[in-house]
């Protein structure tokens, strides 16, 4: 029987689902699948599709890739003699008979829509039609899950969490740290979407007793959409000169990032998973991050959980960080310990056995 791998999509630059894919097929090489792919991977057997799939390619890639998914993917299906199509993004022909089993990673643009984005009717169009004909689904969390059952009314009985790993070579204790900076620092790691939350994080910072001696780091791609206002607000605030946007920050360079802060904060109103609290524990990094979605699943009772709505218990939770040290190093522990339960290996081997479930 012959698992197809379709990795279609996939940047050579690190992106969370690409990350996701390449962490995920090592791990069913045991089932001798054929991956789907514009590059090569020594050791597997690859057969060659455009490279022009992406979304490197912006618009045109994602619609090349859907009229690609639709009407050549079933033709390699029957050429390559498929039993089954593996997709770590929930893509697969819907027009002509193949079996697939695809992975959603979270239905925010459902959440939190915006009308105007092709994300929209391909969210409310396109993904459940592919999640009805699956058989079956994978998901990174029991959040996503319940998304899933909530906006497309699809059985329980047929989807599967399997929670993330992390690149335990790369994120981990600093053992060679750098000079602390001036200021001690909380830091967030991400976009500056609305539904990340930043204007309760940079209010609840602005409550800090002594304030002046700390600051806000936003590490993560600015957007003119977004970052303007959340620098007017810090404005208005008086915390101008203590909150700092710090872009895109090198992927290399987030380990000593991580490690220096006194807490990661992350107070999303969503998230499929919640990448930067996990890669912060394994830093040894205490972690702030709200009390819904998948957040819970992955911090446990290694970090504060807070409600992300109520400002007031931001605060204060960053407040205990900054005068408990004793707390900080509790924290610390606790989540190195839970890192450590969260890797590529234990995701890889659940999906392989999933897998070969339905081969």
């Amino acid at each position: 029987m012959s698992l197809l791998v379709n990795l279609s999509f996939l940047l050579s630059q690190p992106t969370g689902i690409s990350i996701y894919a390449t962490n995920i097929f090592p791990s069913l090489a045991p089932l001798q699948p054929t991956l789907l792919t514009a590059q090569t991977y020594p050791g597997f057997d690859c057969h060659n599709v455009p490279a022009n799939l992406t979304p490197a390619q912006g618009s045109r890639g994602h619609l090349d890739r859907l009229f690609w998914t639709q009407f050549e993917l079933p033709n390699l299906y029957r050429e390559l003699g498929g039993s089954l199509i593996f997709s770590p993004v929930p893509e697969a022909p819907l027009l002509q008979r193949c079996r697939s089993i695809v992975m959603v990673h979270d239905l925010i643009p459902l959440r939190f829509p915006q009308w105007k984005s092709p994300l929209t009717p391909y969210f409310r169009v396109y993904i459940p039609a592919v999640l009805r004909q699956a058989e079956h689904i994978i998901c990174n969390s029991q959040a996503t899950a319940r998304d899933i059952v909530e906006f497309f009314g699809i059985s329980a009985s047929k989807i599967t969490p399997i929670l993330l790993g992390y690149d335990q070579a790369h994120f981990r204790l600093v053992s060679h740290p750098r000079p602390l900076p001036a200021k001690p620092y909380f830091l967030y790691l991400g976009r500056h979407d609305p539904h990340k939350n930043l204007a309760r994080l940079i209010e609840a910072f602005a409550q800090l007793p002594q304030v002046e001696e700390y600051e806000l780091w936003l590490a993560g791609p600015t957007d003119a959409r977004y970052t303007p206002k959340l620098l007017n607000q810090a404005e208005e605030l008086g915390i101008k000169e203590n909150v700092r946007c710090l872009d895109y920050v090198a992927y290399e360079q987030l380990p000593q990032l991580l490690h220096q802060a006194i807490a990661l904060v992350f107070p999303s109103l969503w998230e499929g998973f919640g990448f930067p609290a996990l890669e912060a524990m394994a830093c040894g990094t205490p972690v702030i991050s709200s009390n819904i979605s998948s957040l819970p699943e992955v911090v446990e009772d290694a970090g504060l959980l807070v409600n992300p709505l109520d400002v007031g218990a931001l605060a204060q939770a960053m407040t205990r960080l900054v005068q408990d040290q004793s707390l900080r190093s509790e924290l610390s522990q606790r989540g190195l310990t839970r890192s450590g339960q969260l890797t590529w290996a234990k995701t890889g081997e659940a999906t392989r056995q999933l897998l070969t479930q339905f081969l």
